[in-house]
């Protein structure tokens, strides 16, 4: 099977949907000739032509509400915006709009438009290239979030998003785009190509929203994260030797709260990851459905270790950034209660 890393499977999954709807259509700024900013979309201008991958004025509310007139005429546009960070002067088009439509006109009208976006921080970006807002779109009934951690799941992800019916936000980790990173940034990243996640099969298929997946079983505490998180946590939990169960919950929107709930019930023990700041983080979600499904198995509070309430720091990155040894003192704090 063909080894990818996170940035071709995205541009496959484009590809295999470009090619089987001619309704798919792909833009953004940067996006055609240029390939845009990560190279997600190279070569697809050259293969469909402008009319159905192109650049896009700098202005993401003009994408967004481009998109969501396309959809409405029945057009699966996917767009990109350059950098999470950039989505707000977007984000009433998809709140207003995008998130509505079916319900204001009754099921008569859906908006099946798929949002991506470069997410999180690891890169040394600063705080207006390193932001996490998935918060901000799983307040808004209407919205599906997508949060892949590698290559197969990008693309299988990706694809099912592009087929939605409804408006898909799906946060790239650019973190992760070469290679899975676990947080010790004094140590090399392995590439997708040694990886055993960087397998992506050829042509169609699809990972269906609102299932998620344990990436390493334990019986001790579970772990909820998504994106690099998930390395984290498996790096925190070998260091420390902590018999962990890591849930990559992959959409947050729909949640798999089933697999969530059976996880804590036979650990008896919780510990919350994401690399948003801490308060009102989708984080306090998580915990406060664990609290509610699982109460009489908890042997110990919820924990959360995310990021701080802070703009995100170019100087002090690594304090900022949610690493394995504060998840590792979660863990191992964890056990003590």
């Amino acid at each position: 099977m063909p080894r990818k890393t996170m940035i071709e499977a995205i541009r496959d999954a484009m590809d295999v949907m470009m090619g089987r709807d001619e309704r798919v259509v792909v833009f953004g700024e940067d996006v055609g000739f240029f390939g845009g900013v990560f190279r997600c979309t190279q070569g697809l201008q050259a293969k469909y032509g402008k009319s159905r991958c192109f650049d896009a004025p700098i202005s993401e509310s003009g994408i967004v509400g481009a998109a969501i007139g396309m959809a409405a005429y029945g057009l699966r546009p996917c767009v990109e915006v350059q950098f999470a960070d950039y989505v707000y002067p977007a984000y009433d088009q998809i709140v207003s709009e995008a998130a509505r439509i079916r319900y204001r006109s009754a099921g008569d009208f859906t908006c099946p438009i798929v949002i991506r976006m470069p997410t999180g921080g690891g890169i040394f970006g600063g705080q207006t290239h390193s932001q996490s807002p998935e918060a901000l779109f799983t307040h808004v009934s209407g919205l599906k979030t997508v949060v892949p951690s590698n290559p197969h799941d990008a693309k299988g992800l990706l694809i099912a998003a592009i087929e939605d019916p409804d408006p898909v936000i799906f946060l790239e980790p650019k973190r992760l785009y070469n290679g899975p990173f676990d947080g010790h940034a004094d140590q090399p990243v392995t590439p997708w190509s040694k990886h055993e996640l960087g397998e992506v099969e050829d042509g169609h298929f699809s990972i269906p929203l609102g299932k998620a997946v344990v990436r390493r079983p334990g019986a001790a505490v579970t772990v909820l994260a998504y994106g690099t998180m998930v390395y984290v946590a498996q790096a925190a939990a070998e260091d420390k030797g902590i018999d962990a169960e890591i849930i990559d919950l992959r959409t947050l929107l729909p949640l798999d709260l089933e697999t969530i709930v059976a996880s804590v019930k036979k650990t008896g023990r919780c510990v919350v990851v994401h690399e948003a700041t801490l308060s009102s983080g989708f984080g306090a979600e998580l915990a406060a459905l664990v609290q509610e499904h699982c109460f009489y198995h908890l042997e110990a509070p919820v924990t959360r270790v995310t990021g701080w309430d802070t703009p995100y720091p170019h100087a002090q990155e690594w304090e900022y950034f949610p690493g394995p040894a504060r998840v590792g003192r979660a863990l191992a704090e964890i056990m003590e209660g």
